[in-house]
């Protein structure tokens, strides 16, 4: 898993449906979540760390305690980045401690510290189950807001039938990418973004390129797919992974970048440009044989198409497809920011200060500032995730007012 990919909080309490939630973690890989285990001290009774480790290929956390873990405050860092905190099993004891603010071990602080979305998976004898205390423990979760996988039917671990036991791992996986990415505005809707950087050849051997990726515009593209769109990624070349799109174009070039973006955006109903395109390339095309080294080497440089302003002037004016561009400054970004948004008639323009810590090229995080035609909002440095998804909640406020225009 890389770190561009959402991260998802997985809890298991003690129960013997401790060792379906391996099959629950896995699951969420598969639907492109990163996912961080917890064990409490009862869940390493039903089962040990390794097995998580093994398939998360992340430490498990497993204590408030374990050394260098209080220096990082590590239940706020996770509390912070996690898109959602998902317990499975959810004992009656976690259950019990959750609904009255009890924090005496790592989950328990950790739900406390989070403002994502918590899903518990109950599970326990039949009894238990219906006891007064656990029902009221579970109004009390539900008016908050909480999600609850109901548990099963069926034969239970204390030899009784009935219901209590864990739900199916496909269930809670599903249950928590509902939670996670509930239908909107971007459900169904055609997408086209592009990331990376573009190369300019100047003979066989050499280009001329930049720093960038793909990272970013790779995280808004999965994100957009979490969210229910089709999704068309071009990428410049970036040894980066991408993520699984619906339609994937490869390029190299601002000219190939500029003839498949043009291509792609007639079916599009937003348009995300978060590729560092060149903004020059070698006037005539790249020599044909390697240049010799010698003398100093002079090279004319001509202005690449601009795709942004290209996809501005073909809209006239329409409020579709939306438009979405980057602006990478060092320096303060947000006046150059305002400005090119309006030369090139655009919605919204992402911008960042690319000689700040953590929010250059080829890391892992961004620091950046929508500006938009209503005025800016400056977010804080987060993962780029975080970031994605803070464009897309904006995305999909420029889709809703669209439709309405």
């Amino acid at each position: 898993m890389s770190a561009g990919e959402p991260l998802i909080g997985l809890g298991v309490s003690g129960g013997i449906g401790a060792y379906k939630a391996v099959e629950v973690a896995r699951l969420l890989q598969k639907r492109g979540y990163r996912v961080q285990a917890i064990l409490t001290r009862h869940a390493r009774k039903f089962i040990g760390p390794l097995t998580f480790e093994a398939i998360t290929r992340r430490p498990v956390i497993t204590s408030q305690w374990a050394a260098g873990m209080n220096a990082d405050i590590e239940h706020i860092a996770l509390a912070t980045e996690m898109r959602a905190l998902v317990v499975a099993p959810a004992t009656a004891n976690v259950i019990g401690k959750f609904a009255h603010g009890i924090a005496d071990d790592f989950l328990s602080a950790l739900y406390l510290a989070t403002r994502a979305p918590l899903l518990i998976a109950p599970a326990m004898n039949t009894v238990m189950w219906e006891h007064a205390a656990v029902r009221e423990n579970l109004a009390t979760l539900t008016a908050r807001g909480v999600h609850v996988v109901e548990p099963g039917e069926g034969y239970l671990a204390c030899g009784w039938i009935g219901t209590g036991r864990l739900a199916e791992p496909e269930e809670i996986a599903e249950a928590v990418h509902r939670v996670v990415c509930p239908a909107g505005p971007l459900t169904g809707c055609h997408l086209l973004v592009t990331a990376g950087p573009t190369r300019e050849d100047i003979d066989p051997v050499r280009y001329l390129g930049n720093r960038s990726s793909g990272r970013m515009g790779f995280a808004i593209a999965q994100e957009a797919m979490r969210r229910g769109a089709t999704v068309h990624l071009v990428a410049g070349p970036t040894p980066v992974e991408p993520p699984a799109v619906t339609t994937l174009t490869r390029v190299r070039s601002a000219a190939e970048m500029h003839a498949a973006v043009m291509a792609g955006a007639v079916q599009a109903a937003v348009v995300i440009m978060a590729a560092a395109v060149a903004d020059y390339t070698p006037a005539g095309g790249a020599h044909g044989d390697k240049i010799d080294k010698g003398g100093p080497l002079t090279l004319t440089l001509e202005r690449t198409a601009d795709i942004l302003a290209d996809l501005g002037r073909r809209r006239h004016g329409a409020p579709m497809p939306v438009l979405v561009g980057f602006a990478a400054q060092t320096g303060p970004p947000v006046a150059r920011a305002a400005e090119k948004r309006v030369r090139k008639q655009v919605d919204l323009i992402v911008a960042n200060d690319v000689s700040a810590e953590g929010a250059g090229f080829d890391v892992e995080t961004n620091q950046v500032t929508l500006v938009g035609a209503s005025g800016h909002e400056a977010l804080p440095l987060m993962s780029k995730p975080a970031v994605a998804a803070a464009i897309l909640d904006r995305v999909e406020a420029l889709l809703t007012a669209a439709a309405r225009a």
